[in-house]
């Protein structure tokens, strides 16, 4: 079985572990995270952070998004093209989204700010399974993240996920990029 299949089943993995979570485990957890992720350092220093809008039983960013703009930081989130193409977009107005690529709500890219990505100070980075001691991350398969992160000069990268998403001998390729940190609701990686 060659990287791309067990990538795959690893995939898969992550996302039945948080598809598995019920909703009441599902807010509690997600509410650990977002508290862990909001007193880490390098979410106090940041100015300018990429976050992301969950999409499909990923933890739930609402509180840290909100907590972020009540501090008044500059918040962007991805506009994803093709070929694993993306960009950091901060939305004019709350009503300036659209969905879009993969049916994830994105900013209107004709109503919102494209930042530079070596402005960016932290970036929150989804992922369907990842391991702790490696600091690596699984996304949809697609490379956005894995594209963009290199651009970020000064940014620090943290994923967030459920613990139950952590994967012992994570596949990865030589063009993965390994993360700072990640947090569940159990651990700091």
């Amino acid at each position: 079985m060659d990287v791309a299949e067990r990538k795959k089943i690893q995939r898969e993995k992550g996302i039945s572990a948080r598809k598995s979570l019920d909703a009441e485990t599902f807010q509690r957890y997600s509410k650990v995270i977002a508290e862990k992720l909001i007193v880490d350092p390098a979410f106090e220093r940041a100015k300018t952070i990429l976050s992301y809008r969950a999409f499909a039983g990923e933890a739930d960013t609402t509180g840290i998004n909100e907590y972020a703009l009540r501090k008044g930081k500059t918040l962007a989130f991805p506009i994803c093209y093709g070929g694993g193409i993306m960009v950091a977009a901060v939305p004019n107005t709350p009503d300036d989204w659209e969905t879009g690529k993969y049916g994830i709500k994105a900013p209107v890219e004709t109503r919102s700010l494209i930042l530079n990505p070596e402005d960016i100070d932290l970036v929150i980075v989804p992922c369907t399974a990842f391991e702790g001691k490696m600091r690596m991350r699984i996304g949809w398969g697609a490379g956005y993240y894995d594209r963009f992160l290199p651009k970020c000069k000064k940014a620090v990268s943290i994923a967030i996920a459920f613990e139950g998403q952590q994967i012992e001998g994570l596949c990865s390729d030589q063009w993965d990029v390994p993360l700072d940190a990640v947090i569940t609701e159990a651990n700091r990686y």
